[in-house]
């Protein structure tokens, strides 16, 4: 049986028949005809929908070429959603993991497709003021229910390193930083500078998603229930208030900058307030993130523009690949410049 392929935009590297003898072997099913398309989104991985097998499933490689060792571990993406299969964190069903490079040219897993809205403008524009905060409070209990998982018990305790995570993170970031050749805001160097000595003590290690936010998640067409998470590139083990307080950096931002919906009318739009949504975390996990808040906003605001600069050294050095690379990274002082209001907002609470 002939099999014909069928691929919408670039074409990448694919062995037909070994492709649709992969889908028949993992009981997806392989019909005449397979179609790949390419699902949008920020990823890093190329990621196609096959579309045609008996199963809706999606297809998500390493890319080509040559790439640092670390960079796009698939095989840890595919790892952490396989772990967390049934637990309190959905995540779409995986298929497979296959490292064979002569299928699709890289290694590669397959998972179900998950047919639900991704909701990108963090207003929520369209919706009524119940639902935004429904919304809301859906993604806080996913990520508190993230934080709880037993990484012992579902096989991830050496899925990275433990404890000493802030001082890794900082020490990692500031040296990128202090390597490029492009020069870093004053507020960069002043967080660089601040934040290794105000490391709290209160060292805890969980998974962490690392890039948890609104259009990583999936919900059901019509509930405000999440159906999936998605985009476990930079999961690890880490704390989970560096988690938690990456997800809320967005009540510090503005919307006009970047990804924020600070200055909008949370009241009038539904949109539970910073310390609401801060509350309803600790009264899920049993933690207590108030009392250093400010340093963990910080941190994570140093952090994003730390990587908005890396961007911005690429595209300077000519490596970048967005073509939006110099205006992303025109963000990274204006990020900055927020982190070091929370530093000495928080050096103010220490008095």
């Amino acid at each position: 049986m002939t099999t014909a392929l069928s691929i919408t935009g670039e074409s990448p590297s694919f062995d037909l028949r070994a492709l649709a003898a992969t889908l028949r072997a993992q009981g997806v099913g392989a019909p005449d005809t397979v179609s790949l398309k390419p699902l949008s989104g920020g990823q890093s991985n190329p990621t196609f929908r096959i579309e045609g097998a008996a199963v809706p499933c999606v297809l998500r490689k390493r890319p080509g070429g040559q790439l640092q060792p670390s960079a796009h571990a698939i095989d840890r993406e595919y790892r952490v959603m396989k772990a967390l299969e049934g637990s309190g964190v959905p995540v779409p069903g995986m298929i497979g993991y296959f490292d064979d490079e002569s299928i699709v040219g890289t290694p590669f897993y397959l998972m179900e497709y998950v047919d639900g809205r991704v909701l990108v403008d963090q207003s929520l524009p369209g919706m009524t003021p119940v639902e935004r905060r429904e919304i809301y409070l859906e993604m806080n209990r996913v990520m508190a229910a993230l934080h709880d998982v037993d990484i012992v018990a579902s096989g991830l305790a050496d899925f990275g390193k433990s404890g000493n995570y802030f001082a890794r993170q900082i020490g990692r970031w500031s040296r990128q930083c202090r390597e490029a050749t492009l020069p870093v805001s004053a507020d960069m160097l002043r967080l660089m500078d601040w934040l290794p000595e105000q490391v709290p003590g209160d060292d805890e290690t969980t998974l962490v998603h690392g890039d948890y936010r609104l259009d990583n998640l999936v919900f059901h067409p019509h509930e405000p229930r999440v159906i999936a998470v998605l985009d476990w590139e930079l999961s690890t083990l880490g704390h989970p208030a560096a988690d938690f307080a990456y997800h809320c950096m967005s009540w510090r931002i503005p919307a006009d900058l970047w990804r924020g919906i600070a200055g909008l009318d949370l009241s009038g739009l539904g949109i539970p307030e910073e310390a609401e949504y801060i509350g309803r975390y600790e009264t899920a996990t049993g933690r207590s993130v108030r009392e250093h808040w400010e340093f963990y906003l910080a941190y994570n605001l140093f952090r994003m523009a730390a990587i908005l600069h890396g961007i911005g050294e690429r595209a300077h050095q000519g490596n970048a690949a967005a073509a939006d690379a110099v205006a992303t990274a025109a963000k990274a002082a204006p990020l900055a410049a927020i982190g070091w209001q929370c530093a000495q907002t928080f050096e103010k609470t220490r008095r």
